[in-house]
């Protein structure tokens, strides 16, 4: 089979995560169903998932925000565990990576850690976003690109591309397949939060953001498909 990208940074949202509960198992075996095609592909996958499902710090009032984060990134551990035994129930060996020390349930993330598990022939699901409040879990899942030399930075979204304006609310909304890093900071596009654009600029990392929703599309865009938004 050929690869365009032999390793990714795979970020999911914890909504993709839940449904009629707070953390749904039908919807995670779906998505743990999807990647296990990458890892029977050969591909080294590294998964940072969000925990907007659970809590979502941002929209907790006046809590401190220190803390409202903390909570968030207890919530990603728990989507993390959830994925971890989806996977395993598929035969698909994984191992859960946090970026906050918590050795009773999970390893601590280090960098030597994550490349023992991909040598290991392992999907690596990265929990706890950053470890730090005021940074989101897009900006977690590009750090981790960075960190284990990711080919690519998938941004598994409720759309299929990057557009002009919100498709479900502006109907003329242009969809683009190809842009620049700079393109989307000037023209504010939202197909993620600054830092992370910033932080794959730097580090010469492509993000390709497209709707894992629709099967096969995670195979598609490992093979270099055109089924999203390449940003480069």
């Amino acid at each position: 089979m050929d690869l365009k990208y032999r390793r990714v940074s795979l970020k999911l949202s914890g909504e993709a995560m839940g449904g009629k509960d707070a953390v749904d198992f039908d919807a995670v075996e779906r998505i743990a169903a999807d990647v296990k095609t990458l890892n029977d592909a050969g591909v080294e996958v590294g998964i940072t998932i969000g925990g907007g499902n659970i809590w979502r710090g941002r929209s907790s009032g006046d809590m401190d925000r220190n803390k409202a984060d903390q909570m968030g990134m207890l919530a990603t551990c728990i989507n993390s565990l959830a994925m971890e035994a989806a996977l395993r129930k598929l035969g698909v060996p994984c191992k859960v990576l946090s970026a906050l020390p918590m050795e009773r349930v999970c390893d601590t993330f280090t960098s030597q850690r994550a490349e023992e598990a991909f040598a290991a022939g392992k999907v690596v699901i990265f929990a706890c976003g950053s470890g730090l409040p005021f940074f989101s879990t897009d900006t977690a899942a590009a750090l981790k690109a960075a960190e284990t030399r990711a080919d690519v930075l998938l941004l598994a979204k409720n759309v299929d591309a990057v557009y002009s304006a919100d498709p479900n609310k502006v109907k003329d909304a242009v969809r683009y397949t190809h842009l620049t890093y700079d393109e989307v900071i000037e023209q504010d596009l939202k197909a993620t939060d600054l830092t992370a654009i910033t932080l794959c600029r730097e580090q010469h990392i492509p993000i390709l953001v497209f709707a894992m929703k629709e099967a096969g599309n995670i195979l598609k865009a490992v093979q270099g498909e055109d089924v999203g938004t390449l940003i480069d």
